[in-house]
């Protein structure tokens, strides 16, 4: 446990630099550097963010021409029901609403899910003082006594062992 984002991330520095692969890290708000730090990978949400938008742009597309051909025909202008060349600047903010409509809210479910955050899931946080003011490095080891000293020598404020 550190009482600084700082420490924390000297920490970690030193503790790849002597080879302690660690767990997991946990932080009352984002630390600028800490993905680098640890060597995270750049998330893929933006990947998915485009093939949500993807599908919110065929279902605003497949609806409109459900609701002009099928549910409610209407002859407006003398123009024909569903042609988007010829009326493309109605169909645009409908589409682009549910683009966006679809994109946020399947990001945000995606998000919950990865991180299992959704009603239900277990909670993970091995400390409830993280969500204020502590920062927490988690590290699985066998070399106990290695790892405690290496703690000790970074500045950590506390260094709890338990058995798996």
């Amino acid at each position: 446990m550190y009482a600084d984002d700082d420490d924390l991330l000297k920490a970690i520095r030193s503790f790849n630099n002597e080879g302690i692969a660690i767990k997991e890290v946990y932080t009352p708000f984002p630390v600028h550097g800490l993905d680098k730090a640890l060597g995270l990978r750049k998330t893929r949400i933006s990947d998915l963010a485009f093939f949500y938008g993807v599908y919110g742009f065929t279902l605003a597309s497949v609806m409109m021409w459900y609701m002009m051909n099928h549910d409610w025909p209407q002859d407006i202008g003398g123009k024909p029901s569903f042609t988007f060349f010829d009326n493309l600047p109605a169909f645009v903010p409908i589409m682009f609403e549910l683009v966006v409509f679809c994109s946020a809210h399947l990001m945000s479910l995606t998000f919950l899910a990865r991180n299992k955050m959704y009603p239900g899931a277990k909670a993970q946080n091995p400390d409830p003082r993280t969500t204020d003011d502590k920062f927490l490095m988690e590290i699985e080891s066998n070399d106990v006594d290695r790892v405690r000293d290496a703690f000790i020598n970074t500045g950590a404020e506390e260094v709890t062992v338990k058995d798996l």
